[in-house]
């Protein structure tokens, strides 16, 4: 999963960009890694992994990852290429959701690109530059779209009418994705790669002293991500940054005294898989144990395919016990004596938690 984080200047974009990435990568034991200045790949917290390493000795664990990119360059114009914009909108191209942070905070000692404090202004003045960058990418699929329809054939036409609704919608400054669209729509939709049609996290940046009941600022943020159909989270970026520079045990102790009960990148993922619709399997052995990430709905054979193509070529079977059964057990072989573990065919559909042993064929 690629998540990328964009906002408008001193907002806490980039602290909390920081914070996450540093803490996720030392919270999981799994080291940090810069593919760029602006990109980080962290481990996707998963306490199961520790238990399943402790239970079969094993030598190695890796978790599922998930890829930050700290977009910059948004102004006011970005869509025309103002600021850096044609390489800010070129990397919300790459990304699966975004991570809009907006400010709801007030500090005197830090300027607001636009003097005052209003999320509902800094939101739509990204989602009007994104509306803007797809209005031209619609128009030039609209022009021709509209001239194929004179072939006569459906799937022109459909287009065409697709396009005519994503064309009005955009035209008003709104965001593709509140357009109420059919499955078919939005499986073609989804081929235009349009930025308005990601899935959105807004992050309402507070003060400390708004942890754990928010402010005005952050409630108007909620309230407009309801009406979006988006998710929103409520995330102190510069007690998140401060928590990154400790160690695990200092971490605990501080969030503690915060009534943190989560770290802003927890958050962030479990909102992050909720939207993409994602779960992870598990698999184990003196090896390795290790996480996979699957979208909801992905039955057995495709999901050996992630290991490899050659498992899903080769399907049998899948020998699944749920993690819960797996730790009750105390292990695999105690599993099977007490009739955990089952065997399921192609048709298996993959839940989260799955502990999954695959039978291929060469």
């Amino acid at each position: 999963m690629k998540l990328g984080v964009v906002g408008l200047p001193n907002v806490g974009k980039s602290t909390l960009f920081n914070a996450i990435t540093e803490a996720g990568a030392e919270c999981a034991n799994y080291p940090f890694c810069t593919i760029e200045p602006n990109v980080g790949v962290v481990a996707v917290p998963d306490e199961r992994l520790e238990h399943l390493g402790k239970l079969y000795n094993t030598k190695k664990i890796t978790p599922a990852v998930l890829e930050f990119v700290d977009i910059a360059g948004l102004v006011k114009g970005a869509s025309s290429g103002e600021g850096l914009g044609n390489k800010f909108l070129s990397h919300i191209r790459e990304v699966d959701a975004i991570v809009h942070v907006v400010r709801c905070f007030d500090d005197k000692n830090i300027t607001h690109v636009e003097d005052t404090v209003d999320p509902i202004r800094d939101i739509e003045i990204i989602n009007l530059e994104l509306a803007l960058a797809d209005l031209e990418t619609v128009t030039k699929r609209k022009e021709k779209a509209d001239k194929l329809v004179k072939t006569g054939e459906k799937k022109y036409i459909e287009e065409a009418e697709l396009l005519k609704k994503l064309y009005d919608c955009l035209a008003e400054g709104k965001s593709v994705r509140t357009l109420p669209l059919t499955d078919k729509e939005k499986e073609l939709t989804a081929s235009f790669f349009l930025l308005t049609d990601k899935p959105v996290i807004y992050c309402a940046n507070i003060g400390e002293a708004d942890i754990g009941k928010g402010n005005e600022y952050s409630q108007r943020v909620k309230d407009y991500a309801v009406r979006e159909g988006s998710q929103c989270i409520e995330i102190c970026a510069k007690v998140e940054a401060e928590l990154a520079q400790l160690d695990k045990e200092d971490r605990a102790v501080f969030a503690a005294e915060l009534n943190l009960a989560e770290s802003g990148l927890d958050r962030i993922i479990k909102a992050g898989y909720a939207l993409l619709g994602l779960i992870s399997y598990l698999t184990a052995g003196e090896k390795e144990v290790r996480a996979w990430t699957i979208e909801k709905g992905t039955k057995a054979p495709q999901a050996a395919g992630k290991i490899h193509t050659d498992f899903e070529k080769g399907f049998i079977r899948a020998e699944v016990v749920t993690y819960d059964d797996l730790m009750a057990c105390g292990g695999y072989v105690q599993a099977r004596e007490k009739g955990k573990v089952r065997s399921e065919g192609k048709d298996y559909v993959m839940q989260d938690g799955d502990v999954v042993l695959f039978r291929f064929n060469v």
